[in-house]
């Protein structure tokens, strides 16, 4: 029983001699390069996770290529359907410009109705005012526009008193900026 248990005790002193070297040369290693190899594993991490998204981008135009190959029908429809498309935005520009143009005719249309009324007022001796809010009277030659006294301003309050100019730093109130003293500070000796 004793050259039994002989070698049972001779093999567990063997593994412990081989894990206290595995234990000294790795914690060695880690101690003198623990911080390169994490560095280097979270670099490794991230490039490998970089290549998985391009990869899996780059299987999936490839997929999408090889149905575009077998499927010419799709193809079809779908620059057929892209056509379309196409067609109704230019119909629809057509259309806004359109819309423009007879906005801009009427517009111009207005200008001239406005010159030509201001001729014929002006060949009458009457003087011509551009006012949209007032309709003009159409009293005939009678009394001129020049008897007519014309309004004052409207009852507005001025924003600021009269005697405030911004530029001047004077009546604004308590707050007046003044610049410092140019040249060097007067700190030292």
């Amino acid at each position: 029983m004793e050259h039994a248990e002989e070698p049972l005790s001779a093999r567990p002193a063997l593994e412990t001699e081989g894990l206290r070297f595995l234990h000294v040369t790795v914690g060695s290693l880690l101690a003198s390069y623990g911080w390169y190899i994490l560095f280097s594993c979270i670099l490794l991490y991230i490039v490998i996770q970089k290549l998985a998204v391009r990869l899996r981008a780059l299987r999936q135009r490839q997929l999408d290529q090889a149905e575009a190959v077998l499927e010419p029908d799709a193809v079809v429809k779908r620059q057929e359907a892209l056509a379309a498309a196409r067609l109704r935005m230019q119909e629809d520009l057509n259309a806004q410009v359109e819309k423009h143009k007879e906005k801009l005719r009427q517009l111009e249309e207005e200008k001239r109705r406005q010159k030509i009324e201001m001729w014929d007022s002006m060949q009458e001796g009457r003087s011509y005012r551009r006012s949209t809010g007032r309709p003009q009277e159409e009293d005939g030659p009678g009394p001129s526009t020049s008897s007519v006294t014309p309004k004052g301003k409207s009852d507005k309050k001025p924003l600021r008193g009269g005697g405030y100019n911004p530029l001047t730093g004077e009546g604004g109130g308590t707050c007046s900026w003044r610049p410092g003293r140019r040249g060097p500070s007067s700190g030292g000796s």
